[in-house]
């Protein structure tokens, strides 16, 4: 046992972190959340959602400086310093990708919205509102199953959006013949693919985490 999980039996019970890393989940959602119905718009609509994303971004950022602020401002956590370096860090990287999709569909003004396009929004916001879920039981480590049960939804979405990912890059070098609209659709579904992948990766933290506590 470290000395920081000694010392979380002798202090009060954590204002700080614990509200931060369920900030940094819930903001993530609400960015997956805006990205998946601005996919299900047409073209001119989906600019107002990809400036909330823009916000979404920005916030998530905010939240993670603020962590690390707290990091080195406290000397007692509520677990392994690096494992809260780690959880907020993985979690900003989805948001990072997320936002990379959006600025992508942004600037190349793709028009045309294609079903695996779709499929990986939302697989993508699936995964986020797993993280959420696994985020909120940190506070007490009482439940430590569902944490475990959450890493392993996100796990097998994570294969689905492998899934997808391959089938729609197949059909788009089989069908399309605009160079283009190659590249275009490409590279959206290439950063949501890494999306999902980042996902995982904030799973195997939580994950970790809940072994280490359980």
């Amino acid at each position: 046992m470290s000395i920081n999980s000694i010392f979380q039996f002798l202090v009060p019970k954590d204002k700080k972190f614990f509200p931060l890393f369920e900030d940094a989940s819930s903001n993530l959602v609400e960015l997956a959340s805006n990205l998946h119905e601005a996919v299900n718009l047409p073209l001119k609509e989906r600019e107002i959602l990809f400036k909330k994303i823009d916000g979404f971004e920005q916030k998530g950022e905010d939240i993670t400086r603020q962590t690390n602020l707290e990091l080195s401002r406290n000397f007692i956590t509520p677990f392994d310093r690096e494992d809260i370096h780690s959880l907020v860090t993985s979690i900003d990287n989805v948001a990072d990708r997320l936002h990379g999709a959006s600025s992508i569909m942004r600037l190349y003004q793709v028009d045309k919205i294609t079903k695996s396009i779709r499929k990986m929004t939302e697989i993508n916001l699936e995964a986020c509102q797993n993280i959420q879920t696994a985020v909120k039981e940190l506070r007490d480590f009482k439940n430590s199953d569902k944490i475990k049960a959450a890493c392993a939804r996100i796990s097998k979405l994570e294969n689905k959006s492998d899934n997808v990912y391959n089938k729609a890059v197949f059909e788009i070098f089989e069908n399309e013949t605009d160079v283009k609209n190659i590249i275009k659709y490409k590279e959206v579904l290439s950063v949501l693919e890494s999306a999902t992948d980042k996902c995982k990766s904030v799973a195997s933290v939580l994950e970790s985490i809940a072994v280490k506590h359980s």
